[in-house]
């Protein structure tokens, strides 16, 4: 057997131990793959940043915005109006009045209905809830319910609608009215956003009561609490 020389046996040695070489399309791929982890990481980070972002804009800008933005499972369907002649159920019309409604359920979350009063009771047209210092004349609520005393079948409104004044008000001014008869004109002075279905013999019972020549109430008829469900 012959023998292998030193000089061939550490030649053979520096052989093994050499390093392989590295592929272009081994870099390639590496490459790609630190690039798509570090864009993916990137993006994940934007994503939740931009959620976070959102969310505190949400609990900054609630309010009005945010009850439009509810989906409409969401948003209460019904007001039950606790009056001291008993309750008053309501629906409300949230597609046919948005706004009006958005306005009034914050109100009523706010407490804004708690001890009003009803301040006008005209018989055979409607009951007014609000503020006492902002009424107006009573001649020209007078002057109307007279003239509709006999109404044909061409109405525009029906008894036992619940609405607010058309007029700009800021919340302090914004009143409950509710009527108790047909009433053709009531588009010029009153915005309708909801429906009595239940208690409308609460509503007959307050429009009875005693009033003197300007149509206030002589004994004091007011609202306790105005409470929002889902359903009845």
């Amino acid at each position: 057997m012959a023998r292998i020389k030193p000089q061939a046996l550490l030649q053979q040695s520096k052989k093994k131990k050499a390093p392989s070489k590295i592929s272009l399309t081994t870099i390639i791929l590496f490459s790609l793959i630190v690039f798509m982890v570090v864009f993916f990481i990137f993006s994940a980070y934007r994503h939740f940043s931009h959620r976070s972002v959102n969310s505190e804009e949400q609990v900054r800008f609630g309010g009005r915005k945010g009850l439009s933005d509810l989906k409409n499972t969401e948003v209460p369907k019904y007001a039950i109006i606790h009056t001291s002649k008993g309750a008053i159920a309501a629906e409300l019309f949230k597609d046919g009045s948005p706004e009006i409604v958005d306005e009034f359920i914050e109100l009523c979350q706010k407490g804004h209905f708690k001890g009003m009063q009803f301040h006008r009771v005209i018989k055979h047209y409607v009951i007014q809830a609000g503020d006492v210092h902002s009424i107006g004349p009573a001649e020209e609520w007078t002057s109307k319910g007279k003239q509709y005393n006999q109404l044909d079948i061409s109405v525009k409104h029906e008894a036992f609608m619940l609405g607010t004044s058309k007029t700009k008000h800021d919340n302090k001014g914004f009143e409950l009215y509710i009527t108790t008869a047909p009433i053709p004109d009531l588009n010029e002075k009153i915005t309708v956003f909801g429906r009595v279905i239940k208690g409308e013999e609460v509503v007959q019972e307050i429009e009875e009561v005693d009033t003197d020549n300007h149509y206030v109430p002589k004994s004091a008829i007011g609202i306790m609490d105005v409470t929002l469900e889902q359903k009845l």
